[in-house]
């Protein structure tokens, strides 16, 4: 049996699954190792016999060749990957520390809190979410979102954030939220590299507005 992760969460800066004994690794490149959400790329790493299966059998039916400029852009991005990476952990690890101290702030979903680090895992990235207490209103709460933009493709510089009630609210079968279970009060966070102070202000500020109690 084949195993295949997508490692695009972690990067190959924190997290290299071959070394684990995963067979593939794929990457969706547009995320943190362009890294500037200005290129569309993709891809695949593993052992030479299985890549040279996958251009054999696959890339004459489905393509799968990047454009020069699309390349140089994402080789640009990845010379600052360790840096950037580093960046968006600490600042996004600051902001979840910080949340799970909110009285209005149910639970925090972040690999390093609590527990620590799972084995393979060295570091986290920019992207978590948590869940408030039924004492905020969401839209309100996004609303008032200054350098938090609305945007679901994370891993670029800038912060984003994706509120909970949008997914739980679609109408198209089968149900997304149903499926993963995604509460209508959570919300997922891109951390991008504004500043953590600056970042901070502004979920202050959007909290402070959005409270109903």
């Amino acid at each position: 049996v084949l195993s295949v992760i997508d490692n695009s969460w972690a990067s190959p800066v924190f997290q290299k699954p071959l070394s684990l004994g995963v067979d593939l690794v794929l990457h969706s490149a547009s995320k943190y190792l362009g890294g500037h959400s200005d290129v569309v790329a993709g891809g695949v790493a593993g052992p030479k016999a299985l890549i040279n299966r996958i251009r054999n059998e696959t890339l004459p039916y489905l393509g799968g060749k990047l454009s020069p400029f699309d390349a140089w852009l994402l080789i640009r991005g990845m010379r600052t990957l360790p840096i950037r990476m580093k960046a968006h952990e600490a600042s996004a690890l600051e902001i979840a520390h910080r949340l799970q101290a909110l009285d209005i702030v149910e639970k925090v979903c972040h690999p390093a809190l609590n527990n620590g680090l799972p084995p393979g895992l060295h570091g986290t990235s920019g992207l978590f979410s948590f869940i408030f207490k039924d004492v905020i209103h969401i839209q309100t709460f996004c609303d008032h979102l200054k350098l938090f933009k609305l945007g679901v493709s994370w891993g670029g510089h800038e912060s984003l954030v994706v509120p909970g009630d949008v997914v739980a609210n679609q109408k198209a079968p089968p149900s997304f939220a149903d499926a993963f279970g995604v509460d209508p009060l959570s919300v997922r966070l891109h951390v991008g590299l504004e500043g953590t102070e600056a970042l901070w202000s502004d979920l202050q500020a959007a909290m402070a507005a959005a409270r109903t109690d």
